[in-house]
């Protein structure tokens, strides 16, 4: 794992932004599996100000959502999908058959988990990190070679999702692409930012790698990037 750190949020942005538009001109094909959250929120919106200024392109290529949680409307703001549509997809000029999400209000759920992500794998993972080092809802304990799948919520994950939601349903459970098909990506970019961040940061670079910190299997990935700003990389 690569540990990069920026002098500032603004330069985390622009750096993230910048290597993203370098990998869709060196393969405007890109199969990318992408993340909701706070953090990639505003790599997000440079990457729209890229399309819409002509200096990048997601024409070609296609996107997979992450995750996805369990009981939640399909029109519910929080959702996860219409969190990924309204800040990335819906504005950039992606395909509308090039966008992929997990549905657990289908009843096929297990057999549409099997199916999910590109024949070939993907060929760029982003990723947040949660205070208890989960990736997607891949939460502590989850095996390294778990497939796409539903999850049980962590009680800190729960707590979390509560930032999404104007209501007080909060989702317990969800679907998650696996921590193999996590791995098994060519390129995998772990984003962390704020001072929040720091203490996990942390333990993702200096703890034992092990399955109840599921970020640290990612030191034995050969192409991972730890992409964290000032704040976010403070404690080394």
């Amino acid at each position: 794992m690569n540990l990069i750190r920026f002098d500032s949020h603004r330069a985390w942005v622009r750096g993230v932004a910048s290597w993203w538009r370098d990998r869709l001109r060196l393969n405007p094909q890109l199969t990318m599996c992408l993340p909701t959250g706070l953090t990639p929120l505003p790599i997000y919106e440079e990457m729209v100000r890229s399309v819409r200024s002509g200096h990048a392109s997601f024409s070609q290529a296609s996107i997979w959502g992450l995750d996805e949680f369990g009981d939640i409307p399909r029109d519910d703001p929080g959702r996860l999908e219409n969190t990924l549509r309204r800040h990335l997809v819906d504005a950039i000029d992606l395909a509308p058959d090039a966008c992929h999400f997990l549905d657990p209000s289908r009843p096929d759920l297990d057999d549409q988990c099997r199916r999910f992500g590109p024949a070939g794998g993907f060929d760029l993972v982003l990723l947040g990190i949660g205070a208890n080092g989960h990736l997607g809802m891949n939460e502590p304990g989850s095996a390294a070679d778990s497939p796409t799948r539903r999850v049980e919520l962590h009680d800190s994950t729960i707590a979390a999702a509560a930032r999404y939601f104007d209501h007080d349903r909060l989702p317990r459970w969800g679907a998650t692409v696996g921590l193999g098909p996590i791995l098994s990506g060519n390129e995998v970019w772990l984003l962390a930012t704020g001072a929040s961040k720091a203490d996990i940061v942390r333990r993702i670079v200096r703890d034992e790698i092990n399955e109840e910190l599921p970020a640290s299997l990612l030191r034995r990935h050969a192409n991972c990037s730890l992409l964290v700003d000032a704040d976010a990389g403070a404690r080394p």
